[in-house]
């Protein structure tokens, strides 16, 4: 009994935005159909900037203060995005700008739907349409 109850408090402290993980989402001109952890931190960095079929790579995150950031930058980096924001700090100095910024899950999706090469995060109790989904992060 005691396990059980344990499990339903675990349950109901989860947060929402992490209770079902994450979708890696791509645009459909994107020439992949998965992704590694390893690629999200290249692109994510500005270290791979093209896809296979020179189409610029157009990153996009969720602002700072979201769960979905929070999961993400966690997931990908081990790191909170208070630190990947001085890392982005930094090469601004170098003339690079950050990947762009959505407010909403929705508008993540919008966003990679439109633009080729885009991609992105969502929270995973989201059902995407129109876009490929590359990979499933806890």
């Amino acid at each position: 009994m005691r396990a059980l109850l344990l499990l339903i408090a675990g349950i109901l402290w989860t947060p929402l935005g992490q209770a079902g993980g994450l979708l890696v989402i791509a645009s459909p001109q994107v020439p992949i159909t998965t992704i590694s952890i390893e690629q999200l931190a290249d692109i994510y960095t500005s270290k791979k900037t093209f896809w296979d079929n020179h189409i610029q790579v157009v990153p996009v995150n969720r602002e700072a203060t979201s769960v979905e950031r929070e999961s993400f930058s966690q997931a990908v980096f081990a790191l909170p995005p208070q630190e990947l924001g001085e890392y982005w700090n930094r090469l601004s100095f170098q003339g690079k700008l950050p990947p762009i910024i959505q407010t909403s899950d929705q508008a993540v999706l919008g966003f990679v739907r439109s633009i080729p090469g885009a991609i992105g995060y969502i929270n995973a109790n989201q059902q995407p349409t129109g876009v490929k989904i590359l990979l499933v992060l806890p």
